[in-house]
């Protein structure tokens, strides 16, 4: 059974579901039958490459908030994030263009380290404070959760897997994704937004009941 993940590493609901999710499939029977997928969703795509806004003014601009109440929008999402053992510090929080770390990804699923480096660049930017939009900062992260670091750098340069970013970008479009995060099993069944780990638990029995009839 594959499990197709669209998220941006910069949405805290998207590593919020992708917990969720794990929970949900540790408890799963077959999940050693499972393969997870990770595809590309940028929250904003025509944001400038190498510039950068901060969320709660972003938050702000976007929603028609005061910068006060986007803050406190930052301190809930933070209490949520806890609440599922996740740790976020969204004060200060930068946002910006994604593209470099959606091709790190697509490039980690090549060389079967793909969740581990998804997992690093969440981390990365909701726990340890660190910038996903600097090239520097972006080797050194999915270096250290397995992929070669000048292997890394050279794809970075080089422009490659833009294609496929955005083959995954329009994909969300094409099978109903307005937002992430945005759960497909064997493109049959779908699961929008960061569900209860029970939710998730029971579209896993339903799709594979329906798949093994």
């Amino acid at each position: 059974m594959r499990v197709e993940i669209w998220a941006d590493v910069v949405c805290p609901w998207c590593y919020l579901g992708k917990r969720h999710f794990e929970r949900a499939l540790e408890g799963f029977a077959h999940r050693d039958q499972v393969e997870v997928v990770y595809r590309a969703f940028q929250l904003d795509p025509s944001f400038p490459q190498g510039a950068t806004i901060d969320v709660a003014q972003m938050l702000a601009e976007k929603y028609g908030l005061t910068r006060e109440e986007a803050a406190e929008k930052n301190r809930e999402m933070e209490e949520r994030a806890a609440a599922a053992g996740l740790e976020y510090h969204l004060e200060g929080r930068q946002a910006g263009n994604t593209a470099d770390a959606h091709r790190l990804v697509y490039l980690a699923g090549q060389r079967g380290v793909q969740g581990a480096v998804v997992e690093a660049l969440f981390r990365a930017y909701f726990t340890d404070e660190r910038p996903v939009f600097d090239r520097d900062t972006l080797v050194d992260v999915v270096a250290e959760a397995g992929l070669d670091a000048a292997e890394a750098r050279d794809v970075l340069a080089s422009g490659k897997f833009a294609s496929e970013v955005d083959t995954e970008q329009s994909a969300a479009r094409d099978i109903g994704a307005t937002g992430v995060p945005f759960f497909v099993i064997d493109r049959r069944y779908g699961v929008s937004g960061a569900q209860p780990s029970e939710t998730f638990a029971q579209v896993l029995d339903q799709a594979w009941a329906d798949a093994n009839k």
